[in-house]
């Protein structure tokens, strides 16, 4: 979107007689931090763990509200991760210029994208089928949470790609809605999402991981997984709740 100096100039002001500059950075600031680790090494080493001990640790960062629930796995096996690829679309009957901008969205996924997509609650529409699947794919796109509707089940299917889905239904999205934006911080379910952040995503539902937070929770959350592997042979061999207890364990 494009805003012309002048409105930039007022909108700049207004922000600052509202004293709005704290909430502008941390509802549109965009991190671009590297990892400490190679990309696909931090993915790889996310897919070992599970949703629940990632929405733990950031639980220890006072972050309660990091997970997207209530949308159905079409994997419920997989679990992946990836770099948040954001969209925003809305309910819409304009057609011109849609496939446009869609092609050129579908043209900056870059690979171990995790595309993430806010439809602005439309309950009309499928945004995500066979044949952005089989596109998906072919670039190393990791998987895909709509927060609405899938079609071409069956080819999604056949692709092995993991997504997460509201609804189901034949409807294309052609003149029933529209793409307004892409890589942009988008809102779903109150989870605030960003372009960079990681994505992660199981039967359990998708979790979603502040990138400049990503590589302490991935190293915390290795440690949960350890310490619950000695918890479990701990109860294994019989030790009893309050030994554990003792132990440093927990339920």
């Amino acid at each position: 979107m494009h805003t012309s100096p002048e409105n930039e100039g007022l909108l700049q002001k207004e922000a600052k007689m509202m004293k709005l500059e704290r909430l502008i950075a941390a509802r549109e600031a965009i991190s671009t931090r590297p990892f400490p680790v190679p990309e696909a090494e931090l993915l790889a080493r996310y897919e070992q763990l599970y949703t629940g001990a990632i929405s733990d640790v950031l639980r220890e960062h006072a972050l309660l509200d990091q997970a997207i629930g209530q949308l159905i796995p079409l994997r419920p096996e997989r679990t992946v991760a990836g770099i948040a690829f954001t969209v925003k679309s809305a309910p819409n009957v304009k057609i011109t210029g849609e496939m446009t901008y869609r092609t050129q969205m579908l043209e900056d996924m870059q690979p171990g994208s995790f595309v993430v997509w806010d439809t602005s609650n439309d309950e009309k529409a499928t945004l995500w089928g066979g044949v952005m699947t089989a596109t998906a794919a072919a670039k190393g796109i990791r998987g895909a949470l709509i927060d609405g509707g899938i079609r071409d089940t069956h080819q999604i299917l056949e692709k092995n790609f993991p997504v997460f889905y509201k609804y189901r239904i034949p409807n294309g999205s052609l003149g029933r809605c529209l793409i307004t934006h892409y890589q942009i911080p988008i809102l779903i379910r109150g989870v605030v999402i960003k372009p960079g952040d990681v994505i992660l995503g199981d039967i359990d539902g998708v979790v979603v991981v502040p990138r400049d937070l990503a590589f302490e929770v991935l190293v915390r959350a290795e440690e949960i997984r350890a310490n619950e592997k000695t918890i479990f042979s701990w109860v294994a061999e019989g030790t009893t709740v309050r030994q554990i207890t003792e132990r440093g364990g927990y339920f």
